[in-house]
């Protein structure tokens, strides 16, 4: 059964952290994203669900991939889209979120997904009694970043396990390793605390200045040697160096930094045959990652990206298309129409 944070059969329930969700939740969405997945192979690529809703994009802060993922995933699912950006709208006059969001619930706003560069925004909106509507956090300062998470363990799951195979399975026993610079990634926080939540070992592996304070009690191992963790990874993640959040020299040179933490060819052949190499984006080639490594067989970056539309498009069905669901009523997309249980929903 799946209730997610705050959500009633009335009020729609939100996603703030990877922390909110229990090991059900996260594979009830990772159930339901493979549903979704099978969209993309009918003749019309969308369902009716979240017909007459509205979903809001709130980007504080510049995006491509994560902007674009969730408006595709919400126009797939037939809900109507505004994107919102701080650029050119009244917040570069000043104005606060609080008026912003009393503007997008006068608007009728059923959901606002929202990026900002401020820890906890999405945590204020949610809770703050501005809005009746879901909240989903689309990337809060350097805390979190859910959907890229649980795209992520989608994308292991269906490559390490299968699509098929993987219904109603978690990772449990995978070892993922995550490398680079872990102080500055939301992306690097949530990924660690779902997957322990779905059984998975996670090493971190970076130079002791790119580690957060704290990173001990975290649900994880921590190595500065990439050589000796890879050899019995199921999945490396490269993280990018976040140059625009820093303010001092975490590291001597960019090329001694890749000569420790970055993946070549030659440390790619080290993994086990069947593990992956994954990159949440944008890359710096040369930097955390050499082209022979981004442009392999092995390296995921590209289905993630796919992987993602499909991943929100479960989240955003399950937030709005109906606040609490078993497993019996994810939607059958396979057929020529939607079934009965989606129907219900529009």
């Amino acid at each position: 059964m799946l209730r997610l944070p705050g959500a009633s059969p009335r009020t729609p329930g939100h996603l703030i952290s990877a922390a909110d969700l229990t090991r059900d939740d996260a594979v009830l969405i990772l159930d339901t994203a493979e549903e979704m997945a099978r969209v993309a192979d009918r003749p019309i690529k969308k369902l009716p669900t979240l017909r007459g809703r509205t979903v809001v994009n709130l980007f504080f802060e510049d995006s491509t991939r994560t902007r674009i993922s969730f408006e595709a995933a919400a126009k797939r699912l037939s809900a109507d889209v505004i994107n919102f950006s701080a650029k050119g709208s009244s917040v570069s006059k000043g104005e606060s979120l609080k008026d912003t969001a009393l503007t997008l619930e006068a608007m009728g706003a059923d959901a606002v997904v929202i990026r900002h560069g401020s820890s906890g925004a999405p945590y204020r909106l949610a809770n703050s009694g501005w809005i009746d509507g879901a909240v989903i956090n689309a990337g809060d300062g350097t805390h979190e970043h859910p959907t890229q998470a649980l795209l992520d363990a989608f994308t292991m799951r269906r490559r390490l396990v299968g699509a098929d195979e993987g219904i109603g399975r978690d990772l449990e026993g995978r070892r993922i390793t995550i490398v680079g610079d872990i102080l500055h990634s939301r992306v690097a926080r949530s990924n660690v605390l779902l997957l322990h939540t779905l059984g998975a070992e996670v090493t971190l592996v970076a130079p002791p200045t790119l580690l957060p304070i704290g990173v001990e009690k975290w649900p994880c191992e921590v190595s500065y040697d990439l050589d000796r963790v890879l050899p019995k990874s199921d999945a490396v993640m490269m993280l990018r160096v976040q140059r625009e959040r820093m303010n001092a020299a975490f590291f001597p040179t960019e090329r001694e930094y890749s000569r420790r933490y970055g993946l070549d060819g030659e440390r790619m052949a080290r993994m086990p045959d069947n593990s992956i190499v994954m990159h949440p984006g944008p890359m710096n080639r040369g930097m955390e990652i050499t082209a022979e490594v981004a442009d392999s067989d092995r390296c995921t970056a590209v289905e993630q990206v796919a992987n993602g539309v499909s991943t929100r498009m479960a989240v955003l069905y399950l937030l709005l298309g109906g606040a609490v669901f078993n497993t019996t009523t994810v939607p059958a997309v396979t057929h020529s129409r939607p079934a009965s249980a989606t129907e219900e929903n529009e």
